[in-house]
């Protein structure tokens, strides 16, 4: 009969025995996988797991190379440019041989005050850097993927060039997305010069491509005012070159050529507006009698402010948020001062991630929807000092003042999703008793004397378009838009346009729609005769009246 205690501690051996072997496995595995140059196939992987190894494997130590330099003292200041560059360099020497949007020795250098040329020869244009257009021109080429629609129509009407003769100036965010409008406008025949709507949005390296390819480009990202202004003159202010076409966001261009270029500005065929402030002063333009020219209100079309400020919202407005913030949603009081198709997007965002939104609101139909949609309707002074994050898409001014500012808590987050910077009283905080420190792009803290911090992001300018990127698919549905309202004005008989704001014709608005249907493969249902005539509609369209509110 054997001995228990014998046979216990042969099993306690044996599975010693069974784990080093198991162990040398692993060792011989993560060696094959490590191992820079070595191929593994399926039937390395067997070998691997299915052989017991003789004899441990030799562990190889990884060898530094002694370096001179002292980590632990801080670089000079060329030292950190000199790093800077280099590391920008390695991380895109296996792409491109091209400069990397970081890698440039004077960046420090306002462009206004450098001489580019293209390799055309052209230096009509200021951008930051001319030498990352090749970078650029791959951001474009990837926008163009989600942007099927514009792409169709640029295909389709490229032949009859219904915009051959117009001269376009634009003001707008200029991203890829952008630049795929601007070279489908370029391609149905039109000339463009552009500039930027707003000092944080532009994608350096998507106006460097533009500029290469000759479309006259003035705008860098993180311009001051007066080369805000600057640029806003020089692209209009160009000898032998007369406008014909505006294509505005926020009607700052608008606004320039009215009052320091009126003989250009009586020009003007036709102006297209797509937001909320700049429709708004081109209504007060009518409304005194002083716009001579008619215009386009995008922002009020059913394709833009439904599709766009809505859905786009709806994702960027997060995507701006943790990319800045790092903060995690989930319980935070949060308030959006607004409840139009932006906040509503905004408000959907946050919700699902648990935050706790309340809104406030000036106007009984939205802030009845709001109470419908499961949101509670405050004051923003009825709970200032509770919460922790303040959205503004209002278009308005001072939604939030300084004197709310003084009673946050710290560590509160205040930021803008509408397109001008006026709705938070940032000069408010200009003062000397504040401290600004900056500590990433687009992200300020504002300290008060007892220590109190504010996170401002982009200054209060737009979140979204100033500290991430936007959905390109929308955006091809507003492109589309502004695409076509171009085309109508320009080409409308003297007389179907007086000079007045208009809305987009319904027909329109459908056409847009039915371009993207394609990408989600959807099949719309068509009307028999018997029932277009039973609604009194005709088969094609438009199936609403223009009261209809979607």
């Amino acid at each position: 009969m054997s001995d228990p205690a014998v046979e216990v501690k042969l099993e306690v051996k044996q599975a010693s025995k069974e784990v080093k072997e198991s162990e040398n496995v692993a060792e011989k595995y993560s060696a094959m996988t490590v191992s820079k140059n070595s191929e593994m196939n399926m039937g390395d992987l067997s070998s691997a797991f299915s052989a017991v190894p003789t004899h441990k494997p030799v562990k190889k130590q990884i060898q530094f190379v002694e370096d001179k330099q002292e980590f632990s003292r801080f670089p000079t200041k060329a030292g950190r440019r000199s790093l800077s560059r280099s590391i920008s360099q390695s991380s895109t020497d296996s792409y491109s041989s091209a400069a990397s949007y970081t890698d440039s020795s004077d960046d420090e250098t306002s462009p206004r005050d450098k001489t580019q040329v293209n390799s055309k020869g052209s230096s009509d244009f200021c951008v930051k850097n001319i030498k990352q257009a090749e970078f650029g021109r791959r951001e474009i080429e990837i926008a163009e993927q989600d942007m099927t629609a514009l792409i169709s129509l640029r295909k389709r009407a490229q032949s009859e060039k219904p915009l051959a003769g117009a001269k376009i100036v634009g003001c707008t965010h200029i991203t890829a997305q952008t630049a795929v409008l601007i070279e489908t406008l370029v391609a149905l025949g039109a000339q463009c010069r552009w500039t930027a709507c707003n000092i944080y949005s532009t994608q350096n390296e998507v106006a460097a491509a533009l500029s290469e390819t000759g479309v006259a480009v003035f705008a860098w990202k993180g311009e001051s005012e007066d080369d805000f202004w600057w640029c806003i003159d020089r692209c209009v202010n160009n000898e032998g070159w007369q406008p014909n076409m505006i294509l505005d966001d926020g009607g700052d261009l608008t606004h320039w050529m009215y009052k320091k270029y009126p003989n250009v500005f009586k020009k003007i065929r036709g102006i297209v507006e797509e937001s909320v402030t700049g429709v708004h002063r081109l209504y007060q333009l009518s409304k005194a009698g002083k716009l001579c020219v008619p215009a386009m209100n995008v922002n009020d079309s059913v394709t833009k402010q439904k599709f766009d400020n809505l859905y786009c919202c709806r994702e960027s407005i997060l995507d701006g948020l943790k990319r800045t913030t790092d903060v995690m949603f989930g319980g935070k009081q949060v308030v959006i001062c607004g409840y139009g198709e932006v906040g509503k997007g905004c408000c959907a965002a946050l919700k699902a991630l648990g935050s706790v939104v309340s809104i406030t609101e000036i106007d009984p139909i939205c802030a009845l929807q709001a109470c419908m949609d499961g949101f509670r309707v405050v004051k923003l002074n009825e709970v200032i000092r509770q919460v922790d994050v303040i959205i503004t898409c209002t278009g308005n001014k001072n939604v939030v003042t300084r004197d709310q500012l003084d009673r946050m808590k710290n560590g509160s987050i205040v930021c803008n999703m509408g397109h001008s910077n006026t709705e938070i009283d940032v000069a408010s905080l200009r003062t000397p008793e504040l401290t600004w420190e900056r500590v990433r792009s687009q992200v300020d803290h504002v300290i008060w004397p007892d220590g109190k911090r504010v996170i401002l992001l982009a200054e209060g300018r737009l979140l979204n378009l100033s500290c991430s990127t936007v959905p390109t698919f929308v955006l091809s549905i507003t492109a589309t838009t502004q695409a076509l309202a171009l085309i109508e004005l320009y080409n409308a008989p003297e007389g179907r346009y007086k000079q007045d704001v208009y809305l987009l014709p319904k027909k329109m608005d459908e056409y847009v729609a039915s371009l993207h249907l394609t990408t989600f493969d959807a099949h719309l249902t068509e009307l028999s005769d018997d029932q277009a005539k039973y609604l009194g509609l005709n088969k094609n369209g438009p199936f609403k009246p223009n009261y209809y509110r979607y």
